[in-house]
């Protein structure tokens, strides 16, 4: 799977979590009829967004991307496609906290909202990585692709031969 994929579906689920978890906390909320179980959540909600804009505005890749790319192995082929596997071994604890924070939101209104403060967090600092991948990628003439590993083991980069972007200059 393309790293810059790969960061794209990530953002993509962290939003879609993200949508989850406010949805089941204003349906708890609604079910207690209590509006204020859900007021905290929602100015949290707000500066949620407001840290990950801030965090997305540095502009370039993250360092840990950066060190990430620097340190991808080489090889002269493209990888067998396998995104299903990846996607499950990279995001399994978005998966088991969008579950357990729903289930938890039977007993209070307030522990989904909370998960969703991070989700959105999550998904505004990282939304514009894949491109500085890509930007990587047209200047190195290299195509970045997730390893295949187990999900205890840190996510590993393989480098193949790509095209390299050729820009007049002015």
């Amino acid at each position: 799977m393309s790293f810059a994929d790969f960061i794209r579906a990530t953002v993509l689920l962290c939003a879609g979590a993200a949508t989850t978890l406010a949805a089941v906390t204003v349906l708890s909320a609604a079910a207690e009829h209590d509006p204020g179980a859900a007021t905290f959540p929602f100015i949290w909600w707000a500066a949620a967004a407001l840290i990950g804009f801030a965090l997305d505005m540095r502009g370039g890749a993250l360092p840990a991307i950066a060190r990430l790319l620097g340190s991808s192995r080489s090889i002269p082929n493209v990888p067998e496609p396998a995104a299903g596997l990846i996607m499950i071994a990279r995001l399994w604890p978005l998966l088991i906290l969008t579950l357990v924070a729903g289930v938890m939101g039977i007993l209070a209104p307030q522990i989904p909202g909370i998960a969703a403060g991070f989700t959105i967090i999550s998904a505004l600092a990282w939304r514009n990585q894949y491109a500085a991948v890509l930007a990587v990628e047209g200047r190195d003439g290299v195509r970045f692709y997730v390893d295949r590993t187990p999900f205890w083991r840190p996510i590993s980069l393989t480098r193949t031969p790509g095209f390299k972007v050729f820009r007049p200059t002015p």
